[in-house]
Protein backbone atom coordinates (compact mmCIF):
# COMPACT_ATOMS: atom_id res chain seq x y z
CA UNK A 1 0.00 0.00 0.00
CA UNK A 2 1.33 3.08 -0.92
CA UNK A 3 1.67 5.77 1.52
CA UNK A 4 -0.32 8.95 2.20
CA UNK A 5 0.03 12.08 -0.04
CA UNK A 6 -3.06 13.95 0.69
CA UNK A 7 -2.36 17.93 1.46
CA UNK A 8 -0.85 20.40 -0.32
CA UNK A 9 2.84 20.35 -1.57
CA UNK A 10 5.22 23.46 -2.68
CA UNK A 11 7.05 23.05 -5.20
CA UNK A 12 11.17 23.04 -5.71
CA UNK A 13 10.89 27.07 -7.65
CA UNK A 14 8.48 28.51 -4.56
CA UNK A 15 6.72 29.37 -7.73
CA UNK A 16 3.29 27.65 -7.14
CA UNK A 17 1.11 24.29 -4.69
CA UNK A 18 -0.39 21.66 -5.51
CA UNK A 19 -2.77 19.98 -3.45
CA UNK A 20 -3.78 16.57 -3.83
CA UNK A 21 -7.05 14.82 -2.60
CA UNK A 22 -9.18 11.65 -3.61
CA UNK A 23 -10.66 11.84 -6.76
CA UNK A 24 -12.42 8.44 -7.02
CA UNK A 25 -12.00 4.67 -8.31
CA UNK A 26 -8.56 4.69 -5.34
CA UNK A 27 -7.02 7.17 -7.57
CA UNK A 28 -5.69 10.72 -6.36
CA UNK A 29 -5.58 14.25 -8.43
CA UNK A 30 -3.80 17.06 -8.06
CA UNK A 31 -4.93 20.72 -8.23
CA UNK A 32 -3.26 23.93 -8.41
CA UNK A 33 -3.67 25.25 -5.15
CA UNK A 34 -1.64 28.68 -5.00
CA UNK A 35 0.64 30.48 -7.10
CA UNK A 36 3.20 33.07 -6.24
CA UNK A 37 1.98 36.09 -7.46
CA UNK A 38 4.01 37.83 -10.35
CA UNK A 39 5.26 34.18 -11.69
CA UNK A 40 4.57 34.15 -15.23
CA UNK A 41 2.87 31.25 -16.18
CA UNK A 42 -0.25 30.25 -18.02
CA UNK A 43 -0.95 27.57 -15.44
CA UNK A 44 -4.28 29.12 -13.04
CA UNK A 45 -5.23 28.14 -9.89
CA UNK A 46 -7.92 25.28 -9.36
CA UNK A 47 -6.41 23.64 -12.55
CA UNK A 48 -5.69 19.98 -12.47
CA UNK A 49 -2.22 18.82 -13.21
CA UNK A 50 -2.29 15.36 -11.87
CA UNK A 51 -4.98 13.02 -13.24
CA UNK A 52 -6.08 9.12 -12.02
CA UNK A 53 -3.00 8.80 -10.00
CA UNK A 54 -3.19 5.02 -8.37
CA UNK A 55 -0.44 3.64 -6.59
CA UNK A 56 1.96 1.17 -8.13
CA UNK A 57 4.12 -0.10 -5.47
CA UNK A 58 5.52 1.05 -2.10
CA UNK A 59 5.10 5.10 -1.83
CA UNK A 60 4.54 5.33 -5.73
CA UNK A 61 1.88 6.18 -8.06
CA UNK A 62 1.43 6.17 -11.66
CA UNK A 63 -0.78 8.18 -13.66
CA UNK A 64 -1.27 11.01 -16.13
CA UNK A 65 0.27 14.88 -15.28
CA UNK A 66 -0.73 17.77 -17.53
CA UNK A 67 1.96 20.95 -18.09
CA UNK A 68 0.92 23.93 -18.01
CA UNK A 69 3.63 25.77 -19.79
CA UNK A 70 3.58 23.21 -23.07
CA UNK A 71 -0.39 22.04 -22.61
CA UNK A 72 -0.03 18.82 -23.41
CA UNK A 73 -0.64 15.97 -21.03
CA UNK A 74 2.08 13.16 -20.03
CA UNK A 75 2.44 9.70 -18.46
CA UNK A 76 2.81 10.68 -14.97
CA UNK A 77 4.49 8.98 -12.16
CA UNK A 78 5.13 10.15 -8.64
CA UNK A 79 7.32 9.15 -5.29
CA UNK A 80 7.19 9.95 -2.25
CA UNK A 81 10.43 9.53 0.45
CA UNK A 82 9.45 11.09 4.16
CA UNK A 83 7.97 14.99 2.84
CA UNK A 84 9.59 15.08 -0.38
CA UNK A 85 7.21 13.91 -3.68
CA UNK A 86 8.97 13.85 -6.77
CA UNK A 87 7.20 13.98 -9.94
CA UNK A 88 7.53 12.64 -13.52
CA UNK A 89 5.98 13.30 -16.87
CA UNK A 90 7.18 11.45 -19.37
CA UNK A 91 7.18 10.85 -23.02
CA UNK A 92 8.20 8.23 -26.03
CA UNK A 93 7.34 5.17 -23.53
CA UNK A 94 9.20 6.69 -20.70
CA UNK A 95 12.38 7.88 -23.06
CA UNK A 96 12.44 10.97 -21.88
CA UNK A 97 11.23 12.22 -18.35
CA UNK A 98 11.20 15.92 -16.88
CA UNK A 99 11.22 15.43 -13.24
CA UNK A 100 9.50 18.37 -9.92
CA UNK A 101 10.69 17.79 -6.46
CA UNK A 102 7.68 19.18 -3.88
CA UNK A 103 8.13 19.62 -0.09
CA UNK A 104 4.72 18.71 1.71
CA UNK A 105 2.83 21.79 3.28
CA UNK A 106 0.29 20.18 5.02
Amino acid sequence: MAAEIGGTWLRDTGASQVKFAPCGGGAVCGHISWIKPGTETPAKVGQKVFFDMKPSGPDSWSGSAFNPDDGKTYTGKMSLSGNILTTSGCVMGGMICKSTTWTRVN
